[in-house]
């Protein structure tokens, strides 16, 4: 059994939290500075974890390797299973040409690069964050703004800064479920304080993904419709978690704003020069800028490169399975196609699968069942207890094979197999290209996974945590960096409040601040933390074909990061004073 130590180098917390952080300060240096390929940085602050756990704290060597083991099986379930079999669904979709449909659709709202960047990565990829998260919304829309023209690099930038305010309330809550169970505090008080915050990041990130795709000429051409958007999914975000059900918060949230915008276009049209947006070598078509000389961008490397789905759709039809769709390197022939409501309905079903799917699992008695074969076990082999000489939950380990929402995507791409008429054996294909093509990103993600729980079991994220609560009233304005620090490092905000949940409850007990704001607020803050967790970056980079740069995306993103961070850090602050304390739920 190994004892955590709070303070392991010569009896100091701030000696101590100077090594604790050398994991995180290497693969942060490895990725922005070195520009490292992510799986590697990742495996390199790994072992750099695991050396400070054993000859700093000391851990056993059997307990961190152990630990490090709970972590990237973590990594792979449930996260991993998540990402995996969204973007596999994704994947059947363009075997059949349905996303190409999808594509014509979602262009033919707006011609407009700047509004696609809007509905598609902004409200589409909410729905996307909704229903699956970890990584799927940045994965799919990117690969589809890269269909409409955008250039891989700006694609990813865009999805990656546009996955914040929904992420909370992402997967259907589980991080806010997550941070209830690990809290002990209501579920519907924290829904309700992280609504409270959230929004207001809502309210501007359209804003900001407008200047990332246009500058400061777009934001003055389209603010009436960025805001817009922005402002409706604010409300509705605050409004569902305060008053419905934190589950149903950015699906109702994502729908509502993109409509808005939709009918808020019948009347309204962004002003700007014809040439602006169009990326060099590109034609503009029907509608939609369509990149010269590509056809519609995959995860899947091996699939046919002449033409990307016509009208068809139907796998082995004239669909792209036999490449002769329309879409590929003819550009002007998309003036030509016009998809069917039988067409553009099949290329929307998976999404109203996955809806139908996950809202049934939520039915009490389908969820009793998925979750009646749930095996929860401790990981052979460790036992850790805390410096107060409890014993850690780490090494439960929650194995809901039937429940976990990968597992409900497995059925949802089963149900979609037969709705868009893709042999079952392309399907199949499509599985393992998917593993295929995301190798690096699944390696990252373990490794990262495996760096946060071996970091945790020994006590080096404890130890950061207390000597962050040393600053007092103060804490305030750092709480939400602590789960933006485990957020970047996981990837993920339920690991992230399942990591610090209990510590800013802690601190904020010792510092008489409200708990229910000190916990909210490491979700809130975590969900900056999400464009530049390596994880991320890793599954951004791959689904764009940009692999090993990953370097690249992170200091386009990290500013941002940092900006929208400061934000949060100055509104819990605010929140905790009688400024703004009437936000606080009781």
């Amino acid at each position: 059994m190994y004892k955590q130590v709070l303070a392991p180098l010569l009896g100091s917390l701030g000696w101590s939290s100077l090594v604790a952080a050398a994991p995180l300060i290497v693969l942060f240096v490895l990725l922005g500075v070195v520009r490292m390929r992510a799986w590697l940085a990742a495996l390199i602050s790994l072992a750099v974890s695991v050396v400070v756990a054993i000859f700093v704290y000391p851990m056993p060597v059997g307990a961190a390797l152990l630990s490090a083991s709970e972590g990237a099986a973590f990594g792979f379930f449930p996260i991993l299973w998540i990402v995996i079999n969204a973007i596999w669904i994704y994947t059947m979709t363009v075997y059949t040409g349905h996303f190409d449909v999808l594509r014509r659709s979602f262009a033919r709202v707006s011609d407009d690069q700047r509004i696609q960047g809007v509905i598609i990565a902004f409200s589409f990829g909410a729905l996307l964050e909704a229903l699956a998260g970890f990584g799927t919304p940045v994965a799919i829309s990117s690969v589809m703004l890269i269909a409409l023209g955008f250039k891989p690099l700006k694609a990813a930038t865009v999805s990656l800064v546009a996955n914040t305010a929904p992420v909370a309330f992402g997967a259907l809550a589980v991080p806010i479920t997550t941070l209830a169970t690990v809290t002990g505090l209501p579920l519907q008080s924290l829904s309700s304080m992280v609504g409270r915050q959230t929004p207001i990041l809502g309210v501007f990130v359209p804003l900001v993904l407008v200047l990332i795709i246009d500058g400061a000429r777009g934001v003055r051409q389209t603010w009436p419709g960025a805001l817009l958007c922005g402002v409706v999914f604010a409300v509705t975000q605050f409004a569902v978690s305060n008053y419905v059900s934190a589950p149903l918060t950015d699906i109702v949230a994502s729908l509502l704003s993109a409509g808005a915008l939709v009918l808020f276009l019948r009347v309204w049209q962004p002003t700007r020069p014809e040439e602006a947006l169009v990326e060099p070598g590109a034609t503009r078509v029907a509608g939609a800028t369509v990149a010269a000389g590509t056809g519609t961008p995959s995860l899947v490397t091996d699939r046919p490169a002449t033409g990307s789905g016509g009208s068809g759709g139907s796998d082995g039809g004239t669909g792209s399975d036999n490449g002769t769709g329309s879409d590929g390197g003819a550009g002007g022939a998309d003036a030509a196609i016009r998809d069917s409501r039988a067409e553009v309905f099949r290329a929307y079903a998976p999404y109203l699968i996955i809806i139908a799917v996950f809202a049934l699992a939520q039915v009490p008695a389908i969820k009793d069942a998925l979750t009646s074969v749930t095996k929860t076990f401790h990981w052979p082999g460790l036992n850790i207890v805390s410096p107060s000489g409890k014993a850690s939950t780490l090494p439960a380990f929650k194995f809901d094979w039937l429940d976990a929402a990968g597992t409900l995507l497995v059925i949802a791409g089963l149900l979609t197999i037969p709705v868009i008429r893709i042999r079952p054996a392309r399907a199949l294909h499509a599985y393992f290209a998917t593993y295929r093509q995301l190798a690096p990103a699944i390696v990252t993600v373990m490794a990262v996974l495996a760096l946060a729980y071996v970091m945790n079991a020994s006590g080096q994220t404890t130890t950061l945590g207390t000597w962050m609560a040393g600053a007092g009233g103060i804490f305030a304005l750092l709480s939400p960096v602590l789960g933006w620090l485990g957020v970047a490092v996981t990837g993920s905000d339920t690991s992230s409040n399942s990591l610090f949940g209990g510590l800013q409850v802690v601190a904020a007990q010792k510092v008489g601040l409200s708990t229910v704001l000190m916990a909210a607020a490491n979700s809130s803050g975590g969900v900056l933390g999400k464009m530049i967790s390596p994880q991320n970056l890793a599954i951004a980079a791959a689904a764009v074909g940009l692999s090993g740069r990953e370097g690249d995306l992170f200091r386009r993103v990290f500013l941002w990061s940092l900006v929208f961070l400061a934000v949060m850090c100055l509104v819990v602050l605010l929140q905790s004073t009688s400024l703004l304390s009437w936000m606080v739920v009781g």
